[in-house]
């Protein structure tokens, strides 16, 4: 390499922290690649904690911590990792931070964590988080890798609180346990009343909200299975 080749390498700017690659690690599992609608992962988890907002955020909330955390772990990890045991390794690595998370609900949130032990445990198999640490994570820098973890996330979080919305309103009336079919039909008279849906209580509820949303986002993106 000549001199002049290696100052202009030298001297090349360095990427914008949420440069326009960058900002598609974000955007496009939103909508355009979403890891539930789009990749139909996750979604037994999208159908088992979505009855009520407040489990569900929980959930969310688990979910990007977990996959932000794993992904940055395994992309720091990539260069050292042996290719045979790699899936050991993430399963480590995942198991780890579940087990974090599952112990500081437990310390600060008991009510929430009996409630989600169980869904939070299966964490550590879902297909988003091992998804993106197999295709992403080793074979990408820190920083892309985090992005890319928190993009996926934030796809899957969206979808499970869409569903739990819809399903804690319409089959209890509420929405973060807030009686919000009470408080309409107080406001016009005793004679009104508002009457919840014991089906979106059930997993059938679940799968109806589900496929309402993946055929509204389909269709507003065009996407085809093919």
């Amino acid at each position: 390499m000549s001199t002049e080749t290696a100052q202009a390498e030298a001297k090349k700017p360095a990427e914008a922290l949420l440069s326009k690659r960058r900002k598609k690690f974000i955007t496009d599992p939103l909508v355009d690649n979403n890891p539930i609608t789009i990749q139909v992962l996750g979604i037994c988890s999208a159908l088992a904690v979505t009855t009520q907002m407040q489990p569900t955020l929980v959930m969310a909330i688990s979910v990007i911590f977990v996959m932000v955390m794993s992904n940055l772990t395994i992309s720091l990890m990539r260069n050292t990792i042996p290719s045979r045991v790699r899936i050991i390794v993430q399963l480590a690595v995942v198991a780890s931070l579940v087990t974090l998370v599952n112990e500081v609900l437990k310390a600060f949130a008991y009510d929430m964590y009996k409630e989600l032990s169980v869904f939070v445990g299966l964490i550590i198999t879902n297909c988003i988080v091992m998804g993106r640490l197999e295709a992403f994570a080793l074979g990408n820098k820190p920083y892309d890798s985090v992005l890319d973890g928190f993009g996926s996330a934030l796809g899957y979080s969206w979808i499970i609180l869409a569903v739990a919305f819809f399903r804690e309103l319409l089959g209890s009336g509420s929405v973060f346990g807030v009686p919000v079919y009470d408080t309409v039909s107080g406001l016009f008279g005793e004679d009104f009343s508002l009457a919840t849906n014991g089906l979106m209580v059930s997993p059938v509820g679940a799968f109806i909200i589900l496929g309402l949303i993946i055929w509204v986002q389909r269709t507003k993106t065009g996407y085809v299975e093919h």
